[in-house]
């Protein structure tokens, strides 16, 4: 099994419902273990449109899966969930990153791993900091110490 971290988000209808559905449902997913969850957080949306306050939350999954794989299921759930890609940066229902798979590293039209801008968002790294603060990035630095390099929010 590889330990995998999933940036989950919504800022569109029950928040809070959004969450615990794609929470519950990665936990039923044959072949995954939900291991970890950190808190809820609310958040200010960045970039896109005029939009409402995001809840952001990070899990903490093993899978055998490959990237793509999850990356397939996570996208299904999202769909469940009434996501539809109409603008970049736009408000969603629910919006599942795939952040770090192990050690794979991937760079694709779909996938790129770890992801790309998780070290500038404050809203994927302070809930990933509750799960897996000594975590190393890609810039060579930890979880936390990328979040204490971001500028106050």
């Amino acid at each position: 099994m590889t330990d995998i971290f999933v940036a989950l988000g919504s800022n569109l209808g029950d928040r809070c419902a959004h969450l615990r559905f794609a929470l519950d449902s990665m936990a039923e997913l044959p072949g995954v273990r939900l291991r970890q969850t950190s808190a809820f957080h609310a958040t200010a949306p960045v970039g896109g449109p005029s939009q409402p306050t995001f809840l952001n939350a990070v899990a903490r999954l093993e899978t055998h899966w490959s990237p793509w794989e999850l990356l397939a299921r996570l996208q299904r759930l999202e769909w469940r969930r009434g996501r539809r890609r109409l603008a970049a940066n736009g408000p969603r229902t629910l919006d599942l990153d795939l952040l770090h798979h192990g050690c794979v590293q991937a760079r694709g039209p779909w996938l790129t791993l770890p992801h790309p801008r998780m070290e500038s968002r404050r809203f994927v790294l302070a809930p990933l900091a509750e799960l897996a603060p000594d975590l190393p990035l890609a810039s060579g630095r930890t979880v936390s110490q990328s979040l204490e390099a971001l500028p106050p929010a």
